[in-house]
């Protein structure tokens, strides 16, 4: 069994998907962001079957832009990068950090 983090609507692909959650759960929408030509897909294996995740890399057009976190969180922080991967706690996410910070340097 398949089955991705915050789910597909039906006709979505993840690019879709990853704009309607971050604007679900942040309250961020496509026109808070600029999307960078950038996405990475980890695999897990869960008790309940494969997971597949991708992330998309975005910046906020404007800082100061707030952020409207749903229920289903209850904080967030804006981290340097040794700090996110700090908390990170799995080596994949952790790669995926300094992936990010290799590819923003270029």
């Amino acid at each position: 069994m398949r089955y991705h983090t915050g789910h597909l609507d039906p006709g979505e692909d993840f690019r879709q998907a990853a704009l309607r959650e971050t604007e679900e759960e942040a309250g961020l929408g496509a026109d808070h962001l600029n999307i960078l030509d950038f996405q990475r897909k980890l695999e897990y294996h869960t008790n309940r079957g494969q997971k597949e995740v991708v992330y998309w890399l975005a910046e906020l057009k404007d800082i100061n832009t707030k952020v409207r976190l749903s229920d289903e969180h209850q904080a967030y922080r804006w981290l340097k990068l040794d700090e996110a991967k700090a908390i990170a706690g799995y080596k994949d996410m952790q790669e995926t950090l300094m992936i990010v910070e290799k590819y923003l340097k270029q």
